[in-house]
């Protein structure tokens, strides 16, 4: 019996690495009947079949999960904006980082294409900077396509899982690339007609980077609310977080109650107005949702 991670999963076999090597390996039956889908992350035990195949016989306990990406036991979660082409969208950004807060994963923003971006955007870019900093997020901005020094961005990477995320063609791969050329990861080119990018990464695999270990996936190729409950989304938004303790009514959902700390921080510009209504945005696209049987 050897314990190891997986770190690709291909055509049915769970690539799962340990400190011997890298073992080809097959889950057993019993993961379909109990509807257990090994992932990229997971931490397994299997019976070593010869030098480099064996089975599955365990999946450990997640400590969390993606389904689109399907990956397991994640410390970290790069969401890649791009400054323009595509143009910088706060609202899809804080979506990408509620979805993430939800699953207690911690989220790191970069803006890349800061070549690319006129005066006005990049200003426009530095105060973003300044506004999810205060909010306690770490924040870069940077150009993929400059010969840049990329120590600045390396630190976040080792002894860490780190998925990459963000909307087709902000430059995901293009990082990942000038961090570690080995790589030689597909770039993904603007359809200029359709204003998006092409999706190019076809699998999710585990690589080293910089002593951690970095996912490069095709982003979330599913964003909708489905796995947030209502009263969770307060809790996903870290400056109501801290704060909606305050609220005079239990369970307040900091829309229409009266004596509602978070709304009065809105007021008082201790909460920024543009977070606010995205969080009232999100609110209402949980409250307006089918229920799924």
């Amino acid at each position: 019996m050897a314990e190891g991670r997986i770190i690709k999963a291909l055509s049915g076999f769970y690539y799962v690495k340990t400190d011997e090597g890298i073992y080809a390996c097959k889950g057993r039956g019993v993961f379909r009947k109990r509807k257990i889908t090994p992932l990229v992350g997971d931490f397994v035990s299997f019976d070593i079949n010869n030098e480099v195949e064996g089975y599955i016989t365990e999946v450990k306990q997640r400590k969390n999960e993606l389904i689109r990406p399907p990956i397991a036991n994640i410390d970290q979660a790069v969401i890649v904006n791009a400054a323009t082409m595509p143009s910088f969208s706060s609202l899809l950004l804080d979506r990408f980082l509620i979805l993430i807060e939800a699953k207690h994963i911690k989220p790191i923003i970069f803006i890349n294409k800061m070549d690319k971006a006129t005066k006005e955007e990049m200003n426009m870019m530095q105060r973003y900077k300044e506004d999810y900093e205060q909010i306690g997020y770490h924040v870069e901005l940077l150009s993929a396509k400059d010969t840049i020094d990329y120590d600045d961005i390396k630190q976040y990477l080792p002894n860490k899982v780190t998925v990459f995320a963000g909307q087709s063609g902000v430059g995901k791969s293009s990082i990942l690339n000038a961090l570690q050329p080995s790589l030689i990861l597909k770039t993904a080119s603007i359809s200029k007609s359709l204003g998006r990018g092409k999706h190019t990464t076809r699998h999710v695999e585990l690589v080293e980077v910089n002593s951690g270990l970095v996912a490069d996936t095709p982003g979330f190729s599913n964003l909708d609310l489905t796995e947030i409950k209502l009263e969770q989304l307060g809790a996903c938004f870290p400056e109501i977080r801290e704060i909606q303790h305050h609220c005079k009514f239990r369970g307040c959902l900091h829309s229409k109650e009266p004596h509602c700390a978070v709304k009065e921080a809105v007021e008082d510009g201790r909460i920024r107005s543009y977070r606010y209504e995205h969080y009232v945005s999100f609110l209402e696209e949980i409250q307006t949702r089918k229920p799924r049987y």
